[in-house]
């Protein structure tokens, strides 16, 4: 029994493909670019949904046997496609070039079948490449492997993600601003349980380096709030305030936690910022460019969570510092309350999250000409 597929909407469709979650942010700004400026109907097939897409149809990504790429292309009748990273699907791209549909291939890395389909005859993937109109690969290394199987390529980058800045309560930020005034700040953001005893370390070399230091922690369980301000005023000795008491991060106050999620204040307010649960905990759950997006430069541990690739490209620039112990977080705060290295750090964080603004349009660019409106 065929799969019930939505209406196909009026007007010149645009398929846009991600083989995986890491291309497909930057398809969602690509969709919404090309939605708020052109007015098409925009297709993604991914193996996962994004959230936040306004007026965009999600699909799970389509099979590549003869069948269901026919009915596939039947149905939604694309006028155009772009195929994100460096998969290729041989049976929907010959039947698409049979139907004169214009194809490109955008943050392409490496050519590769579909996983399984690696045996298929010698030379499928150059006549597969073959097939693709323009092709923007990621870097020179990407280039390379695709001229090396018989395409061709246009260095281009990343495109953009959509924005990643949180909002802010901003008479509330000023507030706080004048009350710390010149004291400097780090943030511990999602910290686990199993992370206390790493952060109380650093705190503690960072007073003995700047004794005005202000720690603002956000648990990641807001019921530990309690119990680690009871740990921190009791071994440590130090003055403990906490937010949902009403308290506020008084001159002579060491550690302020905020058992409440309000980011985008925590960030802005924050010279650094150490990402919780990388450490010691079960992985990173906030996505490192939020920070990076409000100036914050990040500390980090080995475990990435789902954000390996944000890991990668901060990591790649110099963007972020990585740590592997309580001693390196200890020793990362202490060269980070320099205010210069600091702000190096958050300026190369800063502009990996600004990267793809350029390449974006080229790609945009690109769709209006293949859809001859350029």
């Amino acid at each position: 029994m065929r799969e019930a597929r939505p209406e196909r909407p009026r007007g010149r469709l645009i398929w846009l493909h991600a083989p995986g979650a890491d291309h497909l942010r930057g398809l969602c700004e690509l969709a919404q670019r090309i939605q708020d400026e052109d007015g098409h109907p925009i297709l993604i097939t991914a193996p996962v949904q994004a959230d936040g897409l306004h007026g965009v149809i999600w699909q799970p990504v389509p099979g590549d046997g003869q069948a269901e790429v026919r009915a596939f292309l039947d149905h939604w009748q694309p006028a155009a496609i772009l195929f994100a990273g460096g998969e290729l699907r041989p049976a929907m791209m010959h039947e698409a070039a049979s139907r004169h549909v214009p194809m490109a291939l955008v943050e392409a890395a490496a050519p590769h079948l579909p996983k399984g389909r690696e045996g298929w005859f010698p030379g499928l993937i150059k006549a597969t490449l073959a097939l693709a109109g323009d092709v923007f690969v990621l870097d020179e290394m990407a280039a390379r492997a695709m001229r090396k199987a018989g395409g061709k390529a246009t260095v281009a980058g990343r495109m953009e993600e959509p924005s990643a800045v949180l909002p802010c309560n901003e008479p509330e930020r000023a507030a706080l601003a004048r009350l710390l005034a010149t004291r400097p700040v780090w943030l511990a953001a999602d910290v686990p349980e199993a992370e206390e005893s790493a952060l109380i370390e650093a705190h503690r070399a960072g007073l003995r380096l700047a004794h005005r230091l202000l720690l603002i922690v956000v648990p990641q369980d807001p019921a530990r709030a309690e119990a680690m301000a009871a740990r921190m005023e009791a071994d440590e000795g130090w003055l403990v305030a906490r937010r949902s008491l009403e308290q506020e991060p008084e001159a002579e106050t060491e550690v302020f936690i905020v058992d409440s999620a309000e980011y985008g204040l925590w960030y802005r307010l924050s010279p650094v910022t150490f990402l919780g649960g990388s450490l010691s905990g079960t992985g990173c759950l906030r996505n490192p460019m939020e920070a990076a997006a409000l100036g914050s430069a990040l500390v980090h541990g080995p475990r990435p969570g789902p954000h390996g690739m944000a890991f990668g490209r901060l990591g790649a620039a110099r963007a972020a510092r990585s740590v592997a112990s309580s001693a390196d977080l200890s020793e990362a705060l202490g060269e980070l309350l320099a205010p210069d290295r600091a702000a190096r750090l958050a300026q190369a964080a800063w502009t990996v999250v600004s990267d793809g603004v350029d390449v974006t349009d080229r790609v945009l660019v690109l769709v209006r000409r293949m859809l001859g409106e350029a």
